[in-house]
């Protein structure tokens, strides 16, 4: 857990400080703090903007791109490359800060290629992942506390779920009527569709979730699953309409200068500690990935689980008794003759009680770093697709994510949420082989 929390908060230093250099604000005090010794330049241009947050997000990316290729094959922390995973922070570091330093002698010609067309299609790619395991989530959360209530008949659990299922219905439907109220008026055709078809859509995933068909191939299926999915996709479309620009007078929130510059900074925080927290979730989420994870062990024939009473104390240390099963297994085909030898480096100072990865990891090294990588890639194009300062804003922080660009990507992204979701429900009446029926 300690490791993947580390790789988060790199990733939200990170977008944190590439959000920074949007803006002049940071070449300035930058200058100031070398008392105007220092004047930053990129080539011809002032190291703000497009290019130097494309800069630094490659930086981390191309780190966790190096990462991703030395930990293939990993699967136990018994590898010796499993160390660079969970260890060597300080020399991690100095890495990742020299990556990002070096961007910056490449060529500009390159980043308007990684920019245009690599960044933008990693950063779709990482948008799907994320929806595919909101609702891989909300199917797990369900059935956790379905069986929570089948194993111990608990009413907590029974109140916990019907109480999370209308507390996020009455969520959905608030904010679609805040959004009708403050975002729909006349000429905003744009907000009163996305508005529209998040309603109807909601009601009809809703609908169909419950039908006798559904329930019949999938008894699991139900509200709680749909809630879930109704929360997240509303929030989606209130944060679309709610940070798009309002050049038709559609979005008063902008309108709102007194807290503005508090606003925007609060909206940047929580945008990339949601990215950071979303990609750390997405890179562990072996099951909804496809891999299998978790420790792997060989089952034992009905012939090794006979065993004698033992009537006295062993007298042999704790690693010859250890030493003696894994002959034992060997010699009875359970284990590979190797197993023997990756116990030599193994003592009885208690380390292995902390280690909990010695029989298999539990995420997928390399595709972990595959997704900050890909994470880089959507903080990047978040930041710089259809950059429109505002020109009152010139000098001040750079506000997060507010072009239609940014707006339409997350109201197409409710839609494609709906559309897996409903899939979900709808593939076991379809391909009742496949799963199960």
């Amino acid at each position: 857990m300690a490791t993947r929390i580390a790789y988060a908060i790199i990733l939200l230093i990170n977008s944190t400080a590439s959000w920074i250099m949007l803006t002049p604000w940071a070449i300035k005090k930058l200058e100031h703090l070398t008392l105007d010794y220092m004047t930053i330049r990129c080539g011809e241009s002032d190291c703000y903007g497009w290019m130097a947050v494309h800069r630094i997000n490659f930086g981390l990316g191309l780190f966790h791109l190096i990462l991703a290729i030395l930990l293939l094959g990993v699967r136990t922390s018994r590898d010796g490359r499993a160390g660079l995973q969970n260890g060597y922070w300080g020399p991690k570091i100095i890495l990742w800060l020299i990556f990002v330093v070096l961007t910056f002698f490449i060529p500009e010609s390159f980043f308007y290629v990684y920019g245009t067309y690599i960044a933008l299609v990693g950063a779709m790619l990482f948008l799907l992942l994320g929806l595919i395991l909101l609702v891989d989530l909300a199917h797990a959360w369900a059935e956790y506390c379905l069986d929570k209530i089948e194993d111990s008949e608990s009413r907590m659990w029974r109140s916990l779920l019907i109480g999370s299922t209308l507390g996020m219905y009455i969520a959905s439907f608030v904010m679609t009527i805040l959004m009708y109220v403050f975002f729909a008026n006349s000429g905003c055709s744009m907000n009163q569709t996305a508005i529209s078809v998040n309603l109807l859509v909601m009601l009809i995933i809703s609908f169909v979730s419950i039908h006798p068909t559904v329930q019949e191939y999938n008894p699991q299926a139900g509200l709680a699953q749909s809630a879930m999915v109704a929360v997240y996709c509303t929030y989606l479309t209130m944060s679309a309409v709610s940070m798009e620009p309002d050049d038709n007078h559609c979005n008063p929130l902008i309108r709102a200068r007194g807290t503005r510059t508090a606003s925007i900074v609060i909206g940047a925080i929580v945008t990339m500690a949601t990215i950071a927290y979303t990609t750390t979730r997405a890179a562990t989420q072996n099951i909804a990935l496809g891999s299998k994870g978790g420790n792997s062990y060989t089952p034992l024939n009905g012939d090794d689980m006979q065993h004698s009473l033992v009537t006295q104390q062993p007298s042999a240390s704790r690693r010859e008794m250890r030493a003696n099963a894994l002959q034992a297994a060997i010699e009875s085909g359970a284990l590979p003759a190797s197993a023997l030898d990756d116990s030599d480096d193994e003592s009885d100072d208690g380390r292995d009680a902390k280690d909990d990865e010695r029989g298999g990891t539990q995420y997928d090294y390399s595709l972990f770093h595959i997704i900050f990588l890909l994470a880089t890639m959507w903080v990047a194009t978040l930041l710089t697709q259809n950059i429109n300062l505002d020109p009152d804003a010139q000098g001040d922080f750079a506000p997060v994510g507010r072009t239609y660009w940014a707006s339409w990507v997350k109201i197409v992204s409710a839609w494609v949420c709906y559309l897996i979701y409903f899939w979900s429900l709808v593939a076991p009446v379809m391909m009742p082989d496949r799963f199960g029926h």
